[in-house]
């Protein structure tokens, strides 16, 4: 049974009610158990900046499922939440990213493992490394830690805890 990694983020309030529903829907999957689950990071938008700011966090789980059948119940959490690809890295309720799938690579034309960006991407080293810092990413060969050292300075300064309003 691989471990994987999977990435959620969202930037449509409610954006806190988004992250709790989906962890709540992978955890009513049979062939998925949800093991750890880490901070709650806030973040700049990256690409397409003209939107809200983003919250995300990485979850750990044990699954029974091939990739693509994990792709297709990723996608349907993401529909189920009310997700509309309309602006590409635009504005959502929910977007749920297998990051890494046990020790394998995978390309495929619906899915790339390890996340073919996720070396440049804070908002999924961050909460990565908090739940694994000593993993090494197949394919790079190098530690989430050697990942996350490698981000440039402004893009940890686009990142931060989430604290939510009182």
């Amino acid at each position: 049974m691989p471990i994987v990694y999977i990435a959620l983020g969202t930037n449509l309030e409610p954006r806190a009610t988004h992250l709790e529903k989906a962890l709540e829907l992978f955890r009513s999957l049979p062939d998925v158990e949800v093991k750890r689950v880490s901070s709650i990071y806030e973040s700049k938008p990256v690409g397409y900046l003209d939107q809200p700011d983003f919250l995300n966090l990485v979850f750990e789980a044990d699954t029974d499922l091939l990739p693509m059948d994990l792709l297709d119940s990723c996608q349907n959490i993401e529909q189920e939440l009310g997700r509309v690809r309309t602006i590409r890295f635009g504005p959502r309720t929910l977007d749920v990213d297998i990051v890494l799938y046990g020790v394998e690579s995978i390309e495929e034309e619906r899915l790339t493992v390890p996340h073919p960006r996720m070396q440049e991407r804070s908002f999924v080293l961050l909460p990565l490394q908090e739940l694994n810092p000593e993993f090494v990413v197949p394919g790079w060969n190098k530690t989430v830690n050697e990942l996350v050292a490698e981000l440039p300075p402004e893009d940890l300064e686009e990142i931060w805890k989430y604290a939510p309003e009182a």
